[in-house]
């Protein structure tokens, strides 16, 4: 692989490395997808001083913007890399429908584009994944498709954010659901589903809204973008693929709320659950992964744990430490 060409990031203290991907696929004229790397100490040799590194993958309608996850690993000596995937973030050019993809396979190109040079910029170091929400969901499919084609150095753990494991509702609710989006699928897959709108997650979090939280509301609207139905049959068909069971070769960490709350009405529980998904069928799927799996609810978590309360998301960090010291992914 040629040597990145790193600019400067939209964040301070980061660089971004673009990736041309070539025709999409889906035929929204060219993919792209947008590496970002917290900037290394200058004071240190990047090479000698990181003793792993770690790729972070952002969930729908997500970009990254979460330093104080970099912040945490850089701080033990993890180099910190994030990826915006095509169509998303930093990624997303004009006339492109938002997180818009028909499979979630198509990932794979700018995933191993990535983890490719995380390694060439930190040889012979072990990496990290890690994944929120709907990144929960591609990384692991990512990792079983590469274990079967015995690609699985320089990976050595994953940690996985409120995973996407499952639809909302109930078995009878989703299976007629399911069969609609294959057959719309087929016929109008850039067609938003006609979902109730609601800005209570995105309240809880951004700054103009009383949260902690700067980021760009074009990249994250507080509602989130529309759903499409074709991207929302290819995650059905990637939970399908998780149900049957996968084997991601790997140590995971997975961490949740200890409850959700899915309701489109701000209350004071809307500051401490998981607004987005159900917990309990994230617990429930959370075995296909294979191997070693460890799962961690996180009581008053939200939906992206590492932007709860501080004292919530200083727990979920305590977990994150305790994980890494006991299986040791990060060391060579």
């Amino acid at each position: 692989m040629p040597l990145l060409d790193w600019k400067p990031d939209l964040l301070d203290g980061y660089h971004q490395h673009t990736f041309d991907l070539g025709p999409d696929p889906d035929g929204e004229g060219t993919a792209t997808a947008v590496l970002i790397r917290r900037d290394p100490d200058p004071h240190q040799n990047q090479r000698t001083s990181t003793r792993a590194a770690v790729l972070f993958l952002h969930g729908f309608s997500d970009y990254f913007f979460q330093t104080g996850l970099a912040d945490f690993f850089t701080a033990r000596s993890i180099a910190f890399y994030a990826l915006d995937l095509r169509k998303c973030g930093r990624s997303r050019l004009p006339g492109q429908t938002p997180h818009y993809t028909s499979d979630l396979a198509l990932y794979d190109r700018e995933l191993d584009l990535a983890l490719d040079a995380v390694a060439q910029e930190n040889p012979d170091r072990p990496v990290l994944l890690g994944g929120h929400s709907t990144g929960g969901l591609i990384l692991p499919l990512w990792l079983d498709r590469r274990r079967a084609a015995g690609r699985t150095e320089p990976v050595r753990g994953l940690i996985l954010n409120s995973p996407w494991f499952d639809l909302q509702g109930t078995a009878v609710q989703r299976g007629p659901v399911t069969q609609l989006l294959r057959l719309a699928a087929k016929a109008t897959p850039l067609r938003a589903l006609p979902l109730p709108a609601s800005t209570v997650y995105g309240d809880t979090l951004h700054q103009g809204r009383g949260g902690e939280w700067d980021f760009d509301l074009d990249l994250k609207p507080l509602a989130g973008f529309p759903v499409t139905v074709g991207w929302l049959n290819a995650v059905r068909r990637g939970h399908a693929a998780l149900h049957r069971g996968l084997d991601v070769g790997v140590p995971s960490l997975i961490l949740r709320s200890d409850r959700s709350h899915l309701s489109r009405q701000y209350s004071e529980s809307s500051e401490g659950a998981d607004l987005i998904l159900d917990v309990t069928q994230i617990a429930r799927w959370a075995g296909c992964l294979g191997h070693h799996t460890t799962v961690v609810p996180i009581p008053g978590a939200r939906h992206d744990v590492f932007l709860s309360s501080p004292r919530v998301r200083a727990h979920a960090y305590d977990t994150v430490d305790t994980w890494l010291q006991q299986h040791q992914p990060a060391s060579c």
